[in-house]
């Protein structure tokens, strides 16, 4: 029957998902969404394996050069392939987790070999680049949470930033900071050399400078490869850069949060709620503005002359706002996420709306400073629309949704564009937005179109790739992945793509193969997510084989996070409520069948985990 609810008969073989149970769905022609979802998927996957064999060796290290110095660069080959475990979580082929766990291995060993990597981690950057470089461990640890040694490591690792390892004092647990902007398995690195930065002077010439007393620049940009700047830099950098918190360490909360998924330890969500907070406490003391330098001392400004601007990775130097603000969601999320709830999320709304409160219209537009200098703010640009739309997608609030329409040109928002930043990049998060209030029904369709014509362009600019390896650029790698999934993710999880410099993956739902055991849609299975509210959800999901069942596990939260209290089966005819009271409902698909759900969810009312339904 039609949208039939039961539970597993008692009378029947055993079965170890005794989960609420909707099923089998109305057999009709597959949408034309539920058709592109899963070529996409099979040509991701496909592509996906041609890259990795033909930019690795057979063991997984990368064709390139016997020596890399500096501090720079173990983040590149690991970002190159984390598209290979988020294949795997929306229902990819197992050798694709197979060849995440072996490039992780192969990376760690070659950069070990460089210099980069110590104990199986960075030695010492900043939390920019390592949260770029642990997308790839943090969703491995989502695919495969059972695997032991990779727990093992990320238990580890999380100890560099708690204080539980002395070889690595990275945190002072009396003042809540972290003690350096450049840390890692080797401790803080209060003094930086000239070889620390020895491979990318070429690439900083193109940056502001990052002080504003260095003799003889007074332009727009800075000549680090002019040796006599380049000494200034060094010596204004150790004097005043390099000891003390910065607000981009908070992004670290994504590690230790990880290690809470993974092992439920009270400690670990303890300290992501502490740290968050100390940055709390340092906003209010600095009068609403988050300061970006705080010294060993947990005094803003201490080795700024007092001020609370011009720290590494802060308001002035490199990026400015966009950075830093990225930095502040990633950290208020996941205090969000362990247990602050979407109040944890003030800290990032503050700066948003302090920001926009500084704006002013430009012709049409409002734009808002990302920069701050001795003179007072400048460098006025348009919000980016990314980080609001991450908070709005988590908390589901009013006044999130505000923060995001109120961004100029929102009222044309809908169709998606295939600009690409780097593969993973979430550039049409405020389209799909746009597709959730009901203004592009066409959406779905569009935007697997654009990322399977993203796939395509990079697909052939590898088949004329014929460089010489020895001379590529440490960014080739990620620069030429195939795999482009904001659309898979948006539409299969009901959430934006992770924010791209350490986010967590968050999502409405997620999905597990009930006959595989395994995270993913099972074979021939599409999903949709059409409508997120904060207390409801509602998911199609189909199965396009015209022959075989499928049986799916809907999942609330990326973590088991929510509840589902009740599930409504929509169909032409009628509808059919089931009681859920948890987190997992399971869909039998009959063939070619289709089913729409309502759920009705309870947010936030459980603990956050990587359990499975086998996990019971």
């Amino acid at each position: 029957m039609t949208g039939q609810v039961s539970r597993p008969n008692r009378a029947d073989p055993p079965d170890p998902l005794d989960l609420p149970t909707v099923g089998p769905g109305e057999r009709a022609t597959p949408p034309s969404w539920a058709r592109r979802e899963r070529e996409l998927l099979a040509a991701s996957e496909e592509a996906a394996v041609a890259f990795v064999e033909r930019y690795t060796r057979p063991d997984g290290s990368l064709p390139w050069r016997a020596a890399w110095p500096g501090l720079d660069g173990s983040d590149d080959p690991y970002e190159a392939f984390q598209g290979l475990p988020m294949l795997y979580l929306l229902g990819g082929g197992q050798h694709l987790l197979e060849l995440s766990h072996r490039q992780w291995e192969a990376v760690t060993r070659q950069w070990t070999a460089y210099g980069q990597i110590h104990r199986e981690y960075d030695g010492g950057y900043d939390w920019m680049h390592h949260g770029e470089a642990d997308n790839l461990l943090r969703l491995l640890g989502m695919a495969d949470p059972r695997h032991a040694r990779m727990r093992e490591r990320v238990v580890r690792f999380a100890g560099f930033y708690t204080g539980d390892d002395p070889a690595a004092p990275n945190y002072d647990p009396e003042l809540r900071l972290i003690r350096s902007p450049l840390t890692g398995s080797r401790g803080p690195r209060f003094t930086v050399t000239a070889d620390d930065w020895s491979t990318h002077r070429e690439v900083l010439d193109a940056y502001p400078p990052p002080f504003e007393d260095i003799p003889g620049v007074d332009g727009p940009t800075c000549p680090w490869t002019d040796d006599r700047v380049f000494a200034e830099i060094l010596s204004r950098m150790n004097a005043r850069m390099t000891r003390g918190d910065v607000p981009l360490n908070l992004t670290s909360t994504s590690l230790v949060a990880h290690a809470y998924l993974l092992t439920g330890d009270e400690r670990y969500r303890r300290w992501v709620l502490d740290y968050h907070d100390a940055w709390q406490r340092r906003t209010h003391r600095n009068g609403g503005i988050i300061p970006d330098n705080v010294g060993l001392d947990d005094v803003i400004g201490q080795y700024m002359e007092g001020k609370w601007w011009g720290g590494y990775y802060g308001w002035r130097w490199p990026h400015g706002a966009s950075q830093l603000v990225e930095a502040v969601a990633i950290g208020s999320m996941n205090a969000a996420l362990l247990g602050g709830g979407t109040a944890a999320l003030d800290l990032v709304r503050s700066q948003l709306d302090a920001l926009w409160a500084l704006g002013y219209d430009d012709g049409g537009t409002w734009v808002v400073p990302h920069r701050h200098r001795d003179a007072g703010w400048t460098d006025y640009r348009p919000p980016d629309p990314r980080v609001p739309v991450a908070c709005w997608s988590l908390s589901h609030d009013p006044d999130d949704l505000e923060r995001v329409l109120r961004l100029s040109g929102s009222d044309g928002w809908g169709v998606p564009t295939d600009r690409i930043a780097k593969a993973n990049g979430a550039a049409n998060s405020h389209h799909w937005l746009a597709f959730l209030l009901g203004r592009n029904a066409d959406y779905p369709v569009q935007i697997l179109d654009v990322n399977h014509a993203q796939l395509l362009r990079r697909l052939d600019e590898i088949a004329h790739d014929n460089g010489d390896p020895a001379d590529w650029d440490i960014h080739h790698w990620q620069d030429q992945s195939p795999i482009f999934v904001e659309g898979l993710v948006q539409l299969m999880f009901g959430a934006p793509l992770h924010l791209y410099h350490g986010g967590l993956q968050h999502a409405t739902v997620r999905y597990y193969d009930g006959q595989a055991r395994r995270p993913g849609l099972p074979p021939d299975v599409a999903a949709l997510v059409e409508q997120v509210e904060a207390t409801s959800a509602t998911v199609t999901v189909v199965n396009c084989a015209e022959r075989a069942e499928r049986d799916v596990v809907v999942q609330a939260g990326a973590f088991a996070e929510h509840t589902i209290e009740q599930a409504t089966v929509v169909s032409r005819t009628q509808r059919r409520e089931c009681p859920v009271d948890g987190p997992w409902l399971r869909v039998r698909l009959g063939p070619s069948a289709q089913i729409t759900l309502r759920l009705r969810l309870r947010r936030f009312s459980r603990a956050p985990s990587y359990a499975s339904p086998w996990s019971l």
